[in-house]
This record gives C-alpha cells, structure tokens and sequence, in this order.
C-alpha cells in the first residue's frame, strides 16, 4: 500500500514539473517584429533581406541561425532570440552619425515589455540609449556607440512582465489538510503498538 501511495505521489510530481516547463515558453517565442531604422530601411529574414514593400517585418528565426533585419545602409544587423536577447552586430566601420532603431511585436507577446537593458557591451564603448516605448515596442539609439572593430556584438536583454502568482483557493489548504492527516493515519496504522 505504502508502495502504491509512493508511486501516486511520484506521478503526481512529473505531471506538474511537465505542466511547469510547458507553461514556460521563451518570452518571444511567437514574435512577429515590426522595424524601423533612422538611417533608412529596414530589411527582413522573412523577405530574404531583399529591398521590397513589406521587408521590414519579420518573424522570429524559429532556428536562430539567422538575424531578423539588416538595415537598408548595411551597417547594422539585428538577432531577437527566443529567450529575450537582442544581439546588435556591426556589419564594418561605423561613422560618426545618429543611428536609432525600433521594434514593435504587437499583440504577439504574451505579456508586457518591463524591462530593457545591456547585458554584454563586448567590445563597444559609450552607451547605447534603451527605451521602452510601449507594453509592445522598444526602441535603441546607437549613435553614442563606438565598436572599435568589424562584427562586434552588443547585447540587449527584453524582459517581458512576469505571470501573476495564483491566490490559493480555501478548499486548496483544506485538501492539504486532509492528505497529510490521511498520510498520518497510514503511518499510526503501520506502527507496531507498545504494551504498557
């Protein structure tokens, strides 16, 4: 009997570990991206980079193998992970200039932006200006950075509003209750009794 109660709780706790990790999805794993660059267009994985109505919307690369946009000038190239990170890579010698971009995912998040912010500078000096436009849209302004070199990479982290934690329903504790007194009645029943 003991056996079989181990066994039920056993089951109990893989079936909600799984629930858990399925519910925890990468904050932009559906993403559908909307871009717009100072320095002109924007061009999308979606659209092979080609300059074309519509190019500067892209979903999110589901191998992430590949950056989401390039911008028109080439200068800049845009990676979004799965789990939240902005990877900003220089295509070459950067010039002296105001260079700013934004992203809107629209109704594809499943919760709001809070919160945008450098995660690895690398190589790069000066600051890089992050904003958080909306719930949906963040917005980066590069024109205070110096990459000191071809391809270095700038990493952003996006987070996105944590799942509100459930109030626990009265009847909850009350079948604790129950369970943990049905498991002591088990163990009292095992005991062997002392004679007095």
């Amino acid at each position: 009997m003991i056996t079989s109660i181990r066994k039920a709780a056993a089951a109990v706790c893989l079936v909600t570990a799984a629930g858990a990790a399925h519910a925890a999805l990468a904050p932009l794993q559906n993403a559908l991206i909307t871009a717009s660059y100072s320095g002109g267009g924007v061009l999308g994985n979606d659209h092979g980079y080609a300059d074309e109505a519509g190019s500067n919307v892209s979903a999110l690369d589901p191998l992430n193998t590949s950056a989401e946009f390039l911008t028109g000038d080439y200068l800049f190239a845009f990676d979004f992970s799965p789990s939240g990170t902005l990877t900003i890579y220089n295509n070459g010698a950067i010039p002296a200039g105001a260079y700013s971009a934004s992203f809107d995912f629209g109704a594809t998040l499943g919760a709001a932006i809070t919160g945008f912010s450098v995660t690895d500078a690398g190589l790069t000096s000066g600051t890089p200006v992050l904003t958080i436009v909306d719930a949906h849209t963040i917005a980066i302004d590069l024109g205070a950075v110096a990459w000191n070199g071809d391809f270095n990479p700038l990493q952003a982290a996006i987070t996105l509003q944590g799942p509100v934690a459930p109030v626990p329903e009265p009847a909850t504790a009350w079948l604790m209750l129950a369970g943990l007194a049905g498991l002591a009645g088990l163990r009292s029943m095992r005991l062997p009794q002392r004679r007095r």
